[in-house]
């Protein structure tokens, strides 16, 4: 029986946020990976890769896991009704809703963690409360069925969770291994509690803008729901 997978994909997405699980589900005998958008033509990442939709919000077939990814892309979409109301529609259809990194504020502006352990990129991960989630530290959170991973790189974690899920641990295994996924970086400056203070700073300098235009937008989504 085939197992699909779709992804949502949109403009200045973090191509690693997609990549990573792409590359996990796409391993999986029999399973299909649809990447999802309002029509199929090619969409810039935000690092400048192009990825082409292979399938539409109208158009998609029911799916088995429903993930969004994050990046600077997800700012528009959290105010984006047609994409909300696509995400409300499937979640009460897939088995499992899923994000990456940032793609957890996206599920929150469509109304979809409240009450709810859920986990995003660090310098999001305070903004999901607004939201009425359970901000929850970890590479790849659960709360029934609704998974969700941490920044970037955990998308691949996330991805063999999922597998892990779906097919047993083996299956996850064996694509791990022919994946050589064996993480051993260089530096220990992956999170903010391992990385040298003036690291931190300066990558948060790096955010901001894109941290208050997030906050402007958290409020904005907020408002809207008591007004309406």
């Amino acid at each position: 029986m085939t197992t699909r997978f779709g992804i949502l994909v949109f403009p200045n997405v973090q191509q690693l946020d997609l990549t990573g699980p792409y590359e996990v589900f796409s391993a999986v005998r029999d399973a299909e990976v649809h990447l999802i958008w309002k029509d199929l033509a090619p969409l810039r990442s935000s690092t400048g890769l192009m990825l082409t939709p292979t399938a539409t919000l109208e158009d998609c077939p029911p799916l088995d896991v429903l993930c969004v990814p994050g990046g600077g892309g997800v700012n528009p979409l959290m105010e984006d009704a047609v994409v909300l109301d696509f995400l409300r529609r499937r979640a009460s259809e897939v088995r499992y809703l899923t994000s990456v990194c940032t793609g957890s504020l996206v599920l929150g502006a469509a109304g979809l963690v409240v009450g709810r352990k859920a986990t995003s990129h660090w310098d999001a991960h305070d903004l999901l409360a607004h939201f009425g989630a359970i901000p929850t530290q970890g590479r790849v959170v659960r709360d029934g069925s609704l998974i969700t991973a941490g920044g970037v790189t955990s998308g691949i974690d996330f991805g063999l969770v999922m597998v892990a899920e779906l097919f047993g641990r083996e299956a996850a295994e064996s694509i791990q291994l022919a994946m050589e996924y064996a993480p051993a970086p260089p530096f220990q400056a992956g999170t903010p509690d391992e990385a040298p203070p003036a690291i931190v700073a300066a990558t948060k300098s790096k955010l901001a803008p894109s941290r208050q235009a997030r906050e402007e937008i958290v409020a904005r989504v907020m408002r809207s729901r008591v007004t309406s």
